[in-house]
């Protein structure tokens, strides 16, 4: 009795009596005689053969097994690749794996872990759309430069191109920075610079400040940074690194004022924390504070400075002629009328320094002593000679608060009463009398004019009286006079009967 297995072209059958391997079949039909056989079939479009108990065959039956499979051993510090055809498949460490031979044609290469991390650039083009398991492809483009870590510690920059890396048991990480922007912002740079001294040398510039430098950062010519003292900070190769000692003098010269601050706005707002920034116009004075101690005036212009390790401070005083206006002020005149005042006075800084050390506040200082002035003048005089002599309260508040202010460097233009505001019952009081001595004054006016012309009457008629023609002169004006309302007259018996009967003249 027999028992007949065909195996298919593209298979191949593994024979066992039992449980015990006996052969491994090619295509074709075998005639076996009857016994307890099994026979196991794979299909050669599966190139990998997965098949129970591999150790034990390749221990017992090494011959045979290698002679129709490509077997992969990898031992703790070990991977391998295997090309099937168009298809890529890894092998991890301490793995067995075995592939059929002949059908498709299959290919395995070994890699000592430990000897490399990085692939060949042969393999990685090959893989380049297959990503197989354990295998991290990595492009860098032409505008970047990556870093590569294991296990979070640096390894090397990789150029722009294309990389592949085994990650089996590791971290691998790659990191691609924009070589196009001057700061890289490198993760962990203290230890980049301390530990890794050639690819700084070689990448990058280091500035490395003292306590009393500040360093200006250039890319193509524009500020990109303003450092601090005391700090540490990488850049591309190619920034230009400008390092300033500010220990003596801390004002910026004229051409990083032009740079830093009337420049580009995003470089005025790059550098702005890191200066102190005063314009002072014209007709102005500048004062300039270093903790907290007056150093010198400033002359009108932009002034700036570093902030770091001092602290600067300024003001801007106004040495043009100032008004200042004390109003609504209700004060009691001598003679206990309330009276409400507004005043106006002109001052100047004459000495800026003097004025600034010793008062907090100019115009409250000059405000309070105005108040003061302008009490004591009222206070002392009576209503009627505050309104019979306005200029003596001026002339009063005036010496009184150029005194004052002298001292301070503060000189007092003008002082003058605007208004001075009475009561209302007292406003009534004083129209009433003010009334009434105009009606007097209007009388006495009236009657010195109606003497005036009496008198000039009289002195006239007594010409006429002398003086026939100067009387028949005044009659013809009389008469024209009189014409001017009338429209028509009729003459009888002539002229001389027409004065005769408008004027008659009496004999002496």
């Amino acid at each position: 009795m027999f028992r007949t297995f065909y195996i298919k072209p593209q298979e191949r059958g593994i024979l066992y009596h039992r449980s015990d391997f006996k052969n491994i079949l090619r295509p074709g039909t075998h005639r076996l005689r009857w016994g307890q056989w099994n026979l196991q079939t794979f299909d050669l479009n599966q190139p990998e053969a997965k098949i129970e108990n591999l150790e034990l065959l390749l221990q017992t039956h090494s011959t045979v097994v290698n002679a129709h499979l490509i077997v992969v051993r990898t031992r703790f510090n070990e991977a391998a690749l295997v090309q099937m055809g168009q298809h890529w498949l890894t092998v991890g460490p301490n793995q067995l794996r075995a592939f059929w031979r002949g059908f498709i044609e299959v290919e395995a290469h070994l890699f000592n872990l430990e000897e490399t991390l990085e692939l060949p650039a042969t393999f990685v083009q090959q893989l380049r759309n297959a990503s197989p398991a354990g295998v991290q492809i990595v492009r860098v483009s032409e505008a970047e430069i990556g870093l590569l870590y294991e296990q979070d510690n640096f390894i090397r920059p990789l150029e722009p191109g294309e990389y592949g890396f085994w990650t089996f048991g590791r971290k691998v990480n790659v990191k691609c920075f924009d070589r196009t922007k001057p700061t890289p912002n490198f993760p962990f740079e203290d230890v980049l610079i301390e530990r890794h001294p050639d690819f700084i040398a070689a990448y990058c510039e280091v500035v490395q400040l003292s306590a009393t430098e500040v360093a200006i950062a250039r890319d193509k010519g524009k500020a990109i940074a303003v450092l601090p003292p005391c700090s540490r900070k990488l850049f591309w190769k190619g920034v230009e690194v400008e390092v300033l000692d500010i220990g003596t003098i801390s004002k910026l010269p004229q051409r990083l004022v032009a740079e830093l601050v009337s420049g580009l706005p995003d470089v005025l707002q790059m550098s702005y924390e890191s200066l102190h920034t005063q314009e002072v116009p014209t007709q102005h004075v500048g004062l300039l504070y270093v903790d907290g101690t007056l150093q010198k005036t400033l002359p009108a212009g932009l002034h700036v400075w570093w902030v770091f390790g001092k602290s600067i401070k300024t003001e801007v005083v106004d040495l043009r002629l100032q008004t200042l206006e004390v109003s609504g002020q209700e004060i009691l005149s001598k003679d206990k009328v309330p009276l409400r005042l507004n005043l106006t006075a002109g001052f100047r800084v004459v000495d800026p320094v003097k004025a600034k050390t010793e008062l907090t506040d100019i115009e409250s200082f000059i405000y309070k002593e105005l108040q003061f002035a302008l009490r004591g003048a009222v206070g002392t005089r009576g209503l009627d000679a505050l309104l019979e002599d306005k200029g003596a309260i001026d002339r009063a508040v005036a010496d009184y608060i150029r005194t004052k202010t002298a001292e301070y460097g503060i000189d007092v233009d003008s002082v003058g009463v605007k208004d001075i505001i009475l009561p209302g019952e007292i406003k009534t009081i004083l129209s009433k009398v003010v009334e009434a001595e105009k009606a007097a004054q209007a009388n006495v006016i009236r009657r010195r004019e109606e003497t005036a012309a009496t008198r000039s009457m009289l002195n006239t008629a007594k010409v006429m009286e002398d003086n026939p023609v100067a009387l028949r002169l005044k009659e013809l004006e009389v008469l024209e006079r009189i014409a001017e309302k009338i429209e028509h007259i009729n003459v009888n018996g002539g002229l001389d009967s027409i004065l005769t009967e408008l004027v008659r003249i009496s004999p002496k």
